[in-house]
């Protein structure tokens, strides 16, 4: 079992109008001796917004803004931008979030060359309604049922005059490109996926259709431990290591007193990481101090940046969705423990 050290809470809300009700689910990257967070602020009637701090030892904030540095301005982001996760892929940071607009939530994209003007890529997800996915996706083998259950919005096509898509999120690229291509994992719900391109301009309507023709082929991850039985989703991005990329992500169970969002981890292959290669038995860790019990949402631990600083692996995460929180790990600890739970091959 790895030992997993719970630092504590290192941000809170503040009295700020942007950030009042809560900040959580930070984006995280280390550049020098600098950490940079950008984390998603919560106002009042629940508007998300993206601010920004940093850290000069893995907890203390130097610098905190007292405006956020993206915040909703186009149609489909109204209502919120939304837990971001960031990388950067050669001499390019790539910033992705939730755009919500009060209907619809879906993956989007900004990118940076000096991590303060940000450049929107907008929406690189799909736009589709369920009844359109139903029909692509389960044109070859029946979908499993939680697709249904999670996305089809009880036959609904359309709310507030707006068109009624899928949620597509948790969009996460990889952090360089492998065999000449850019990898991002995202979530529709139970599962994760994931997309490969050339370039960023393929993402087009025609492309979307393709990929869920054949949509089975790009399941990456899908829940199969106890606590992660309801769906899972993508955590912080992938960490390059010699035995594969270090996946940490969330995964969510139901009891009496509603959803519990642990952290968990897995291993992808380093060269087609639409291989999994093993997954730890258990949650890696799980809401069981106060920050994590009580909150906006209760029993919430979820993971959306990492580090590593030698051989330790630094997690941050939004904790109860209201604060954010940090836990610590052994890496080597943590890959040796993965690599006792390898999946057994395919036999075909």
């Amino acid at each position: 079992m790895v030992k997993v050290i719970k630092e504590g809470v290192i941000l809170t809300k503040t009295s700020l109008g942007f950030e009042n009700e809560g900040v959580l689910n930070p984006a995280v990257i280390k550049v020098g001796d600098c950490i940079h967070l950008f984390y998603r602020a919560v106002s009042k009637g629940n508007y998300s917004s993206i601010g920004y701090c940093t850290l000069d030892d893995t907890q203390s904030v130097v610098e905190r803004f007292d405006t956020p540095v993206l915040f909703p301005q186009l149609d489909y982001e109204t209502h919120g931008v939304e837990d971001p996760r960031i990388v950067k892929i050669d001499d390019l940071y790539y910033l992705t979030y939730t755009a919500y607009d009060g209907v619809n939530a879906l993956g989007v994209l900004s990118t940076s060359k000096d991590l303060v003007i940000w450049e929107r890529k907008g929406v690189i997800v799909s736009q589709l309604i369920y009844k359109e996915f139903n029909r692509l996706a389960g044109s070859k083998n029946p979908l499993n049922e939680k697709y249904r259950r999670y996305n089809d919005n009880g036959g609904i096509l359309e709310k507030k005059g707006k068109p009624m898509f899928i949620w597509d999120k948790n969009v996460i690229f990889f952090p360089r490109r492998i065999q000449g291509k850019l990898h991002f994992l995202h979530r529709i719900k139970p599962d994760i996926q994931i997309v490969c391109v050339n370039e960023l301009a393929e993402l087009t309507n025609e492309f979307w259709l393709n990929y869920f023709y054949h949509f089975e082929n790009n399941i990456v991850l899908s829940p199969k431990m106890h606590f992660e039985v309801n769906y899972i989703g993508g955590g912080c991005p992938p960490i390059e290591t010699e035995h594969g990329w270090l996946l940490i992500y969330h995964g969510v169970h139901d009891t009496v007193e509603g959803y519990v969002y642990s952290a968990c981890a897995a291993l992808l292959d380093l060269e087609n990481p639409q291989i999994e290669l093993a997954r730890l038995p258990h949650p890696l860790f799980f809401p069981e101090e106060p920050w994590e019990l009580k909150g906006e949402v209760n029993n919430v631990c979820f993971p959306t940046g990492a580090i590593t600083i030698d051989d330790t692996l630094y997690i941050y995460y939004g904790a109860a969705d209201e604060r954010i929180a940090l836990a610590s790990m052994c890496l080597s600890e943590l890959l040796q423990e993965l690599l006792t739970n390898l999946k057994e091959p395919a036999h075909e």
